[in-house]
């Protein structure tokens, strides 16, 4: 599968890719051409397999998603704010404008990715499939993929345009404007929970979307929104399914050898050496401190007052971060390729450690604190550490949001759980005073600015407060 996805398929690249970057409906060149190709099995094989070649695409998790989710927390900052047009920089300092490169490219790639998922759904059931197991596979695939896209969307921007349907008309939804999030967040628990009805409990195929990997992102969206009956069912069904355990050692999670293991639930493949070194990630030359490798840049870097806070016993310093002599901390995740541009790290999407924290939390909230505590100290133990100390439910609740930042961090997870817990403005302020940062954050800033572009072209999408 991993060879698969990493192919440059004619359907995923420049046929479907509109001129204007900028637009939110992009269009392929001609319907003509797309009918003539969606015809049968192996053509609908290659268009799904392009909608999971769009994951790789730097807007979304080749490069700037994780970005985006990290280094507006106190997990990671950006070791020279001025480099790359200060792209990065502004979403460190929250001086993010509309014009911003990662803001639009996060917003329009999700929305290319979206359009391919829809077409697929659209027109597979027309098409002849040797198996209906696996043509019904396929709509559970892109109904994840679709539902994992406008949840980030919606976390990130707020209210944004709900398209569902296929559309080659740049035009048919202008004028559209921005749907609620109530609406949105209807219509990612729909595609969801309609997925796992479909998935199969495993693949042949690493890199697959499977049913629990539908299970464990629908969790997410309920413990987000507070659903937390809803989100520990699911996060049960995922244990009970046997199908995921713990790695019995952290440096086992991410290493290049040992990829697609059982921790592993969803993750975006990527491969070096491949088509010309073309298709590996540029993720370990733009996240790495500048000065350790040629062309390292030095963006989302782990802030040393996280690094701080691991003690020596725990195996997971070393093996998830270490440091520079001159002591700047940065992720051991991403496995440094022979060419720098052409990385072969996965990005992890969902893991089993993050499901076993999420259940704890759910748990907590729900006032298990037994329960709680033991699938927090599952984490806890692998990494070496004695068991948790925390009784309270409120102890509990500061307990389990540290141990994700140790075990999670620079996985795109931080600035989103800061949101969801509703503490993102006092934690930020409190970390810009102790580190006497001169910011300052709102409510304001907690949500992205539409692209500009977007907002020019489309005078119905009013952009976000505060931009």
């Amino acid at each position: 599968m991993k060879k698969i996805l990493l192919i440059s398929l004619f359907v995923g690249g420049s046929l479907l890719t509109s001129s204007c970057e900028d637009n939110l409906f992009q269009e392929p060149q001609t319907s003509k051409v797309l009918n003539n190709f969606l015809r049968n099995e192996t053509e609908s094989e290659e268009y799904v397999n392009a909608v999971y070649a769009n994951l790789q695409n730097n807007g979304l998790y080749g490069l700037y998603l994780i970005a985006f989710s990290e280094i507006q927390s106190d997990n990671t900052y950006d070791e020279v704010p001025a480099n790359d047009d200060g792209n990065y920089g502004q979403l460190d300092q929250f001086s993010t404008i509309p014009n911003n490169a990662i803001v639009t490219a996060v917003w329009t790639q999700s929305y290319q990715a979206i359009q391919k998922a829809n077409t697929v759904l659209n027109r597979i059931g027309n098409i002849t499939y040797a198996t209906d197991a696996t043509r019904q596979a396929r709509i559970g695939e892109m109904k994840f993929i679709r539902a994992l896209l406008y949840f980030n969307l919606v976390r990130l921007y707020g209210d944004v345009p709900l398209v569902t349907q296929e559309t080659t008309d740049p035009n048919a939804y202008f004028g559209q404007g921005r749907t609620s999030s109530t609406q949105v967040y209807d219509q990612i628990k729909k595609d969801l929970t309609e997925a796992i009805g479909v998935l199969p409990a495993t693949s042949s195929q690493p890199g697959r979307v499977v049913k629990t990997a539908a299970q464990a992102l629908l969790a997410k969206v309920h413990l987000t929104l507070k659903n937390y009956t809803d989100a520990q069912t699911l996060l049960q069904a995922v244990v009970s399914s046997g199908q995921h355990t713990l790695m019995t050692n952290p440096a086992d999670v991410f290493s290049l050898s040992n990829e697609n293991n059982k921790e592993i639930i969803f993750a975006v493949q990527f491969a070096s050496g491949v088509n010309g070194n073309t298709e590996g990630s540029t993720m370990f030359q733009q996240y790495a401190p500048s000065g350790t490798v040629s062309g390292a840049k030095g963006h989302n870097l782990p802030t040393k007052s996280l690094y701080a806070l691991y003690t020596s016993a725990d195996k997971r310093k070393g093996t998830y971060l270490t440091a520079t002599s001159a002591g700047t901390p940065w992720s051991k995740k991403l496995t440094q390729p022979s060419v720098i541009t052409d990385g072969g790290s996965d990005v992890v999407v969902l893991r089993y450690a993050d499901v076993l924290l999420m259940l704890a939390d759910v748990q907590n909230e729900l006032g298990n604190t037994s329960g709680a505590a033991t699938n927090l100290n599952l984490i806890r133990t692998r990494a070496g550490l004695a068991t948790t100390a925390a009784i309270t439910q409120s102890d509990l609740r500061t307990a389990i949001d540290l141990e994700r930042r140790f075990e999670l961090v620079g996985e795109g997870h931080r600035w989103f759980d800061l949101l969801r817990s509703g503490n993102a403005v006092s934690v930020m302020n409190d970390w810009f005073k102790v580190n006497n940062v001169q910011i300052t954050i709102t409510n304001n800033n907690l949500l992205m600015p539409i692209p500009q572009g977007q907002v020019n072209t489309d005078p119905s999408i009013k952009q976000n407060p505060g931009y």
